[in-house]
């Protein structure tokens, strides 16, 4: 199977993972079931380097295909984005010294899923800067951790995690390679958005957990020289669920015929304004998307360390633009898409999501405007 074939796949079973998700939404339960179908097609290899055995599926591939694994459920394509994300974004930097990626790789060819965990409730996004207070000890031969996580996406799925925490000794931050089943490992399930509910962002809770001295991740690059264009990501998850809500508000539209008129409400000026509006923004979203993914992959290291402003501002107008395409879908639709059974509510609350979801919009501001001043200062 190669990467075409998997776009295949996912379009022949959409209508599975689609309704598989509705109802995990529904009942407030975990997409085990999607994320299995996901193991058995090979999507867990998506990114994982050919030399190493997998689809090698560059940035673009990746966004295309969660993109329409979205479509049919963001849930589940918001969680395993995070872990094709990061095998890309570990392989395309070269990222981890030793052997801990080639493992990975291997163990994520046979189903096996991949989370970071770094996020706290007293630090709030990592992407902000905060301390971990989730600790690490070396003792006995070991690192000895302690700490708990919250928004651990996936976590009842999950066979790996890169746990962050501060090392007592020195007070650095650093990442530790950590398997799911290592004693003294706890999901608490505090989960209970109403957005992404088939996330599984539990609690992550670690109590005298050790891993072997080798298990802290050494990287090769210095942290402030790396630059996340894999959190693309995330707004490609989000238009994925925009353009759901399009085809669904579109269908809509050429199908409902009041007895009011002569033909269907998308003779009617004010839905094809609506209509209009959604194309311009669905084709806004990928345009900026996919030219921004195309060109940081084509950028060689120095440059791609100018690409932040970039980054986060495909991330601002996607995922915004994502919003206002749902909210248009709805007032199309009318009072029948808040319905329980009605996916557009559904939509509605996912959608949302990446408003908080980094970079969040007014740090995303905060950047673009000292770009902006800087650009001015140095003349350019």
């Amino acid at each position: 199977m190669n990467i075409k074939d998997l776009y295949n796949w996912l379009e022949l079973h959409e209508s599975t993972i689609k309704e598989a998700g509705m109802r995990h939404d529904q009942n407030g339960t975990f997409p085990f079931d999607n994320l299995n179908l996901l193991r058995e097609a090979g999507y867990t290899g998506l990114t994982v380097p050919e030399s190493l055995g997998g689809f090698g599926a560059d940035l673009n591939e990746m966004l295309h295909l969660q993109q329409r694994l979205a479509k049919a459920d963001g849930a589940t394509a918001l969680s395993i984005g995070w872990h094709v994300g990061l095998i890309y974004h570990t392989g395309s930097y070269d990222l981890w010294k030793g052997d801990h990626f080639e493992k990975l790789c291997a163990q994520a060819l046979k189903g096996s899923l991949f989370n970071t965990a770094a996020t706290e409730k007293a630090t709030g996004s990592p992407t902000r800067g905060g301390k971990p207070e989730t600790t690490a000890v070396k003792s006995g031969g070991a690192w000895v951790l302690n700490g708990r996580k919250t928004f651990t996406t996936m976590a009842p799925a999950l066979d790996f995690a890169a746990v962050t925490a501060t090392v007592e000794e020195t007070e650095e931050v650093s990442q530790f390679f950590v398997p799911m089943n290592t004693e003294g490992i706890e999901i608490e399930e505090t989960w209970d958005s109403i957005a992404m509910k088939g996330t599984g962002s539990h609690d992550l809770l670690l109590t005298d957990v050790k891993v072997p001295l080798d298990h802290k991740i050494e990287l090769t690059i210095a942290e402030k020289e790396i630059v996340h264009g894999w959190l693309l990501h995330i707004p490609a998850c989000y238009l994925g669920i925009a353009e759901a809500a399009f085809e669904y508000a579109l269908d809509f539209s050429l199908s409902y015929s009041p007895n009011s008129l002569n033909g269907t409400i998308s003779d009617t000026a004010h839905v094809r304004e609506k209509l209009g509006r959604m194309e311009l923004l669905y084709r806004q979203s990928e345009a900026v998307l996919y030219d921004t993914a195309r060109k940081f992959e084509e950028a060689s290291f120095e440059e791609k360390r100018l690409w932040k402003g970039q980054l986060a501002a495909a991330k601002h107008t996607v995922t915004n633009n994502a919003v206002d395409i749902v909210d248009l879908a709805m007032r199309i639709t009318g009072a029948r898409s808040l319905s329980r059974e009605n996916p557009l509510q559904r939509y509605y609350r996912d959608v949302r999501a990446g408003l908080h979801n980094p970079p969040m919009d007014d740090a995303v501001i905060s950047l673009l405007a000292e770009e902006a001043i800087v650009h001015r200062r140095q003349g350019k």
